[in-house]
């Protein structure tokens, strides 16, 4: 397994072996102890969650308070998204500063996201299909959500300015109103 830390250190980009040939391909999408070597990480996961979203679509910004934080381990086993990851520990160097990646079928690269960060992403290909493991269960009381285009944080999107926003992501706060990591 590749691993590459992204500018925000914390959040890393992992590019599995693949084995390939006229069949097909092969890759184990995860292996806890390669996980742990990689990241220096060794959550437990909770929860697979499946999404599926149309060219344009962006979910996000989302997270997750204390006691229930997840961290993400997001793949795309359909199409392609631009993915990212903004830093709401306020105690960190990073706080409020953003990384993106684009992950897509073909790439087969995972992004590893720990507790403390706002996840989201847009929808490049005609429909893309994410998988990703959480390290805690749903919690809606604690669900906490960041406006997409929030010029503070100033995430360069690859869309138009007028992505395809569910009803409770087109209500978010900007990052200075939300509550965060202290």
């Amino acid at each position: 397994m590749k691993v590459t830390p992204l500018a925000i250190p914390d959040v890393v980009l992992l590019e599995p072996k693949v084995f390939g040939d006229e069949r097909g391909f092969f890759f184990e999408s995860f292996n806890q102890k390669a996980f742990e070597e990689a990241t220096g990480c060794s959550p437990t996961f909770v929860q697979d969650n499946h999404s599926r979203s149309r060219k344009g679509v962006l979910r996000g910004l989302h997270y997750q308070l204390p006691p229930k934080a997840q961290g993400k381990l997001v793949r795309v086993v359909r199409g392609e998204v631009f993915d990212v990851a903004v830093d709401i520990r306020r105690a960190s160097p990073t706080f409020g500063q953003w990384v993106g990646e684009r992950l897509s079928e073909p790439n087969k690269q995972q992004l590893w996201i720990p507790e403390g960060f706002a996840h989201g992403f847009v929808t490049l290909s005609d429909t893309a299909e994410l998988l990703y493991k959480t390290t805690d269960y749903y919690a809606p009381d604690l669900e906490r959500c960041i406006r997409w285009n929030d010029r503070g944080i100033g995430i360069e999107w690859t869309v138009v300015d007028n992505p395809i926003l569910s009803v409770k992501d087109s209500r978010c706060d900007r990052l200075v109103d939300v509550e965060v990591f202290e």
